[in-house]
């Protein structure tokens, strides 16, 4: 309005686009449109997520192919790292051959990650300066979606009189809310389908990185990481669905395999 009727020239720019602002402004203008259609900026956020998670499916199959037939080449992986760990040279030569052999191409992984990445950081960084999610609430608890989870594990998401927040130096630590843990989860339902790294330490480091993001996410906006559950929701069930096409056994088909046994292999 101001720079329509009251001659401000350029005023939308004011705000902080970033420099991908050929990017966050559709986004913006998008997802004003949807809050529209559907009445509530929170579902708007997920319908956004799953549109843009549609249109780059065909990217995301083939890194996810590509995730999946390195998973299946894995044990020869290994044993080629056992049997030439002492010649690193001849241990790449008879990888190589292994890729050759199998038609897998570990950079087809990665490159579809370039794009995509681009798109989820500009939507994310839109989320960040929306004004339109400021004590905006959400489904249950969440009466603010530019306010961190009010909720915390620590006192058992309110049963305990006790504000976990309060204590001093690790307060921010310890404000780790429904979202945030369910952030975490989603981030180690991810993991479980990903090939695990070869190197030990690596392996490590990695078991370690859902706890890590989850403390991280625990001060950040709800309504931000509701938009990263959800998005991690959607990879998950597109991931299985493509590791099940690929004949890929899951760590979930295997814990189903343990559980109850008789369980049918992958299609």
């Amino acid at each position: 309005r101001y720079e329509n009727t009251e001659g401000v020239p350029s005023f939308t720019d004011a705000i902080d686009w970033s420099f991908m602002f050929f990017i966050t402004k559709p986004f913006f203008y998008f997802l004003m449109l949807l809050q529209g259609w559907v009445g509530y900026f929170g579902i708007a956020i997920l319908v956004l997520t799953v549109v843009v998670k549609t249109l780059f499916f065909p990217l995301q199959y083939n890194m996810y192919k590509s995730m999946s037939k390195m998973r299946l080449i894995q044990p020869e992986m290994k044993s080629i790292q056992e049997r030439f760990a002492a010649d690193p040279q001849r241990m790449r030569a008879e990888q190589a051959k292994l890729f050759q052999r199998e038609k897998v191409n570990p950079v087809a992984g990665c490159l579809p990650l370039i794009p995509t990445m681009f798109v989820f950081w500009a939507l994310c960084h839109v989320l960040n300066v929306t004004i339109e999610m400021r004590h905006t609430p959400f489904i249950g608890w969440i009466r603010d979606m530019s306010a961190a989870d009010p909720t915390t594990i620590f006192n058992l998401f309110g049963l305990i009189p006790w504000e976990p927040r309060s204590v001093p130096l690790i307060g921010g630590l310890l404000g780790i809310g429904v979202w945030p843990t369910l952030y975490g989860i989603t981030m180690v339902g991810l993991q479980g389908l990903s090939a695990p790294p070869a190197d030990p330490m690596q392996k490590a480091i990695m078991k370690w990185i859902p706890l890590l993001f989850t403390v991280l996410f625990a001060g950040f906006a709800a309504g931000l990481v509701i938009y990263y559950v959800w998005s991690n929701i959607i990879s998950i069930i597109q991931q299985y669905i493509i590791m099940r096409r690929t004949g890929v056994e899951t760590e979930f088909d295997k814990w189903m395999k343990k559980r109850f046994g008789g369980a049918k292999k992958p299609a």
